[in-house]
């Protein structure tokens, strides 16, 4: 797939009510491995704002894509909207806030993605699906392989302060989340 554009094909997902019980939430006391395998503490209380940034999976140049990957809705983008997050790391920064990226995929996996993209943040692996399970987060299943649907949070000292569900097109969700860390 061309990385610059999506296809006008792709089916858009809908909001299903999966995400409304996040607002005002508090993350709960666990630590996720990075890209590098440094485990990353998830309730904080910084100064400064956390945007976690879910997705299902970033495809590797050298593993083709899940079947009918492109046929379920909100699954296929996620490297755009990575290098979307990339290309405004610098904004998002000057807006008081860090992003953070997490997926069920590997260390591994991540970490050829930060390489090859040149990824500032940090990239979490949630393949156990611990933060998954622990906040109830939506996914989908292919096989038996689970993916955490793509959604935002906009974190201050731990507690959830904005969710962003569903998200479409992805490439293009960095415009209302910066619109968003401007006016809050």
């Amino acid at each position: 797939m061309e990385y610059q554009n999506l296809s006008k094909e792709l089916p858009v997902p809908e909001d299903d009510g999966a995400c409304n019980h996040l607002m005002n939430s508090i993350l709960p006391d666990i630590s996720l491995p990075n890209q590098y395998g440094n485990l990353l503490k998830m309730n904080r209380s910084d100064t400064f704002r956390i945007v976690i940034y879910f997705f299902p999976m970033t495809g590797r140049p050298d593993r083709p894509l899940p079947k009918d990957w492109n046929r379920i809705p909100g699954a296929s983008g996620c490297t755009l909207q990575t290098t979307s997050i990339r290309d405004h790391y610098d904004e998002i920064v000057s807006l008081n806030s860090v992003p953070i990226g997490v997926s069920t995929q590997s260390c591994e996996d991540l970490k050829e993605m930060s390489d090859r993209l040149s990824i500032p943040f940090d990239l979490l692996s949630d393949s156990n699906l611990l933060l998954r399970n622990s906040i109830n987060l939506p996914t989908f299943s292919i096989g038996e392989k689970v993916f955490i649907k793509r959604v935002t949070l906009i974190v201050e000292k731990s507690t959830i302060k904005k969710v962003f569900y569903p998200i479409f097109p992805p490439h293009k969700h960095i415009n209302e989340l910066i619109k968003w860390l401007k006016t809050n």
